[in-house]
């Protein structure tokens, strides 16, 4: 089911956005945070890339945000579409796909920013005068992930190296596994038999071992590391 609206009036100045995410929840807080937000208009919202598809084809507009995992087809599609029918448009994609594939597919499709929800998209609004400003917003893993393709191997031909990286205890690989597995704090503090507050400290202890900031980030640095497969 989609949901798709007009806006009634973008006003002199205002920067017209379309969303296209297939989550009804996602869809709806965003909707409103870019409805709310002095300057920005919602012009769009869909569901699916074939919706986006035949508004795009009708309607111009400033900003494309996009998620990548739509139902019907990839949102690669919608932002090669988007950079063929509209080229001044601006695109950002928001997903859960964090992986240098999927990455690099968005961006050599078209899109200028790239966001993970895991949290970088509670600025959204900011993002958005951002990319339309000429930046390139990003979450942080992103842009470590393109600094590090850009960077020359080292002499040993590996792009990066372990050393220094203090390992996790046996209890935290179990903890990070579960995690990447797709298991909440709650349901790793069961699966465990220990409190969620100690899942919780064992997560706080592996952020500061990896240098990182949120679940997403922690389970690509130990996949980088070679302490997950897959």
């Amino acid at each position: 089911m989609s949901h798709s609206s007009e806006a009634p009036d973008a006003g002199a100045g205002s920067i017209s956005v379309m969303l296209v995410e297939d989550d009804e929840r996602v869809r709806s807080r965003f909707g409103r945070q870019i409805a709310a937000a002095q300057g920005l208009a919602l012009a769009c919202a869909v569901s699916s890339a074939g919706e986006a598809l035949d508004w795009l084809a009708e309607h111009p507009v400033n900003v494309l945000l996009v998620d990548l995992g739509l139902p019907d087809r990839s949102g690669i599609e919608v932002i090669q579409a988007c950079t063929r029918l509209q080229p001044a448009c601006e695109i950002m994609v928001i997903t859960m796909f964090g992986d240098e594939g999927t990455m690099m597919q968005a961006f050599t499709a078209g899109a200028s920013g790239y966001l993970l929800k895991d949290g970088s998209e509670e600025d959204l609004a900011a993002h958005i005068h951002n990319l339309r400003n000429g930046g390139a917003p990003m979450s942080p893993i992103i842009a470590r992930q393109l600094l590090r393709r850009l960077a020359p191997p080292t002499a040993s031909g590996e792009a990066r190296a372990a050393d220094g990286v203090v390992p996790l205890s046996p209890k935290e690989s179990e903890v990070l596994g579960l995690v990447a597995r797709g298991f909440s704090y709650p349901e790793v503090g069961r699966l465990l038999g220990v409190s969620v507050n100690t899942v919780h400290t064992h997560a706080r202890n592996i952020y500061g071992k990896l240098n990182v900031s949120s679940k997403t980030e922690a389970v690509y640095e130990a996949r980088q590391l070679g302490w997950i497969k897959g």
